[in-house]
C-alpha cells in the first residue's frame, strides 16, 4: 500500500524570536531582500571609491579588498535575484519550485571567491618581487571610509535571522571586507611609521586566506545541499526509531531518505510497516504529526506496508 503526503514548502517553523520573520516565509523573504539590497548599495558604491583610491595610492591591500568587495557586490546582487526567484511557485517542469536557486547562487559565489583569492595571491607575490611606491595617506583615508561602510553593511545583514545560505554567505563576505579594510588601515599606519612597504602584500595574503576559508565553507555547505545531502540536524536512524516508538501502528521504518530543498526546508521519504488491522489513515496522520512536531519536517512521502518490502535489497535498512 502506498500513502503519500506532500507538505507545504513555503511554511517552515521559525527559529528566530517572536519578532523575527520565519525562514522561508513571505515575510522572511522580503526581509532578506531588504537587507541584501541595503548591503548591495553600500558595498557597490564604495567599490568605485576603493578602486580609485587603490590605483591612486598604489596600494595592493586596497585593490585586493576592492576586488573582494566587487565579488561581494556581485554576490549580493545575485542573492537578491535568487531570493526573488525562489518565491516563484512550482510548475510542471519544476514541481518543487525554485527554492534551490539561492543555494545554486551561493555555490556560484563561492567559486568566484576562489578565483579572487588566486588573483590576490598572484598579485601579492608580484609585489614582493617588485615593490612599488605606495601613497599611505590616501590609502589610510579610503580604508577608513571602507571600514565604516563595511561595519554598516555587516550590521544590516547581521540583524536578520535567516537560514538562507545567500544571506549567511553575504554576511561572511562582508565580514571579510571588514577585515580587509582593517588590514589596509594597519598597512598604511605601518608604512607611515616605518616606510616598510612589504606589509601591504603580506596583509593582502592574510586577507586572501580569510576569504579562502569563507569560500571553502560556503562551497561545502551549498554543495552539500545541491548533492542532496542530509541536513545536519536530522538522522535517518533517529527518525526511524522515533517514528516506530511514537506511532503505535508502526512496527518498522526503513528506506529513509532525507535531504533539503534549501536550508530550513527538509524533505523526507521512507517506508513504514503497519499492522494489517490498523487504520491506515489514522496511522499516516500520526506519522506525519510526529515528523512535524519532533523534526520540523512538513513535506514527507510515506509508503505504508504490511508485508515484506518489495525494495528490501536496494537501500540501507533503519529499524525502529
Amino acid at each position: 500500500m502506498h500513502d503519500h503526503h506532500h507538505g507545504d514548502h513555503d511554511h517552515q517553523p521559525g527559529r528566530g524570536g517572536p519578532s523575527a520573520p520565519a525562514p522561508g516565509s513571505a515575510a522572511g523573504d522580503a526581509d532578506d531582500r531588504r537587507r541584501l539590497l541595503g548591503a548591495l548599495w553600500l558595498t557597490g558604491g564604495f567599490v568605485l571609491v576603493e578602486v580609485a583610491g587603490g590605483l591612486f595610492a598604489g596600494s595592493l591591500a586596497l585593490l585586493a579588498d576592492a576586488g573582494h568587495m566587487l565579488t561581494d557586490t556581485a554576490a549580493l546582487g545575485l542573492a537578491c535575484i535568487a531570493v526573488r526567484v525562489a518565491t516563484r511557485p512550482g510548475d510542471t517542469r519544476r514541481s518543487y519550485g525554485y527554492h534551490r536557486f539561492p543555494v545554486l547562487a551561493a555555490y556560484v559565489n563561492a567559486v568566484t571567491l576562489l578565483l579572487i583569492v588566486a588573483w590576490i595571491a598572484v598579485e601579492a607575490v608580484a609585489r614582493v618581487r617588485e615593490p612599488v611606491e605606495i601613497l599611505e595617506g590616501p590609502m589610510l583615508a579610503v580604508a577608513a571610509v571602507g571600514l565604516l561602510v563595511n561595519l554598516a553593511a555587516f550590521r544590516l545583514l547581521h540583524g536578520g535571522a535567516s537560514d538562507s545560505l545567500n544571506v549567511r554567505g553575504a554576511l561572511v563576505h562582508v565580514l571579510g571586507d571588514l577585515l580587509g579594510s582593517a588590514a589596509a588601515i594597519v598597512a598604511a599606519l605601518v608604512i607611515l611609521a616605518t616606510g616598510w612597504t612589504f606589509i601591504d602584500p603580506i596583509l593582502s595574503l592574510l586577507v586572501a586566506l580569510l576569504v579562502l576559508r569563507s569560500a571553502v565553507s560556503l562551497l561545502r555547505r551549498s554543495g552539500h545541499v545541491l548533492m542532496e545531502g542530509r541536513p545536519e540536524h536530522l538522522d535517518a536512524a533517529d527518525v526511524a526509531r522515533t517514528v516506530a516508538e511514537t506511532v503505535p501502528e508502526v512496527s518498522n521504518v526503513h528506506h529513509v531518505h532525507i535531504w533539503s530543498l534549501s536550508p530550513g526546508r527538509p524533505v523526507m521519504t521512507f517506508h513504514a510497516r503497519v499492522d494489517r488491522e490498523a487504520a491506515h489513515d489514522r496511522a499516516l496522520e500520526r506519522v506525519l504529526a510526529c515528523l512535524r512536531e519532533r523534526f520540523g519536517v512538513r513535506h514527507a512521502t510515506v509508503q505504508l506496508e504490511h508485508a515484506r518490502c518489495v525494495d528490501s535489497g536496494e537501500c540501507p535498512r533503519h529499524t525502529g
